[in-house]
């Protein structure tokens, strides 16, 4: 039996959940995974010493703190942190976003910790 193929809604995805810093599997591309996360304050500084890292804003406004200066991003925007550069999100106000990552990348990075959590994946 073919399954038909089926688009992803990223709105019906964002609705599905409501926790702040919790990425959330929406598919897999090659060995990437594509995340929603939903953010709001601040993250903890952290970089990814094996890969680049690209945050594409859906809705609300992103600042990527860097060590050379801020990046600020609105709706319809994207940024890739390229690997080994140290990098702290924070969104004033409820932003969401999609992430291009590899398989098993930490959201933390080098930095560990408690906010560190695997991605969940949605339905």
């Amino acid at each position: 039996m073919i399954q038909q193929p089926v688009p992803v809604n990223l709105t019906d995805k964002l609705a599905q959940f409501s926790e702040l810093w919790s990425q959330k599997k929406i598919a897999q591309l090659n060995d990437y995974e594509v995340k929603l996360a939903k953010l709001k304050g601040e993250f903890v500084w952290h970089r990814h010493d094996d890969t680049d890292e690209l945050f594409l804003v859906l809705s609300g406004r992103l600042t990527l703190q860097l060590r050379d200066g801020d990046v600020t991003l609105g709706p319809g925007e994207l940024f890739v942190v390229p690997k080994g550069v140290e990098h702290c999100p924070v969104a004033d106000e409820e932003t969401a976003i999609l992430l291009f990552e590899p398989v098993g990348t930490a959201n933390t990075g080098d930095a560990g910790g408690p906010r560190t959590k695997a991605p969940e994946p949605l339905a």
